[in-house]
């Protein structure tokens, strides 16, 4: 019987941050994303890739209104 010992550990804020990062970019190599996936929960992406969006979209915004200011 398979236990919740033979999961590999949970990912930590980094690690979720920077596979959304790369991910944006559309760069991963294979077994790193072979290992965030055994690693990172679906929560933690979904909350990880609407901040970074958020993130993004505020940068522009930001950045738009600095050139026609």
């Amino acid at each position: 019987m398979s236990g919740a010992d033979d999961r590999p550990p949970r990912a930590s804020i980094v690690q979720v941050a920077r596979a959304v990062f790369w991910s944006f970019f559309g760069v991963r190599r294979g077994a790193a994303h072979a290992a965030d996936l055994a690693r990172i929960r679906p929560i933690q992406l979904i909350v990880a890739g609407l901040v970074a969006g958020l993130l993004f979209v505020l940068t522009l915004v930001v950045v738009v209104r600095l050139v026609l200011a």
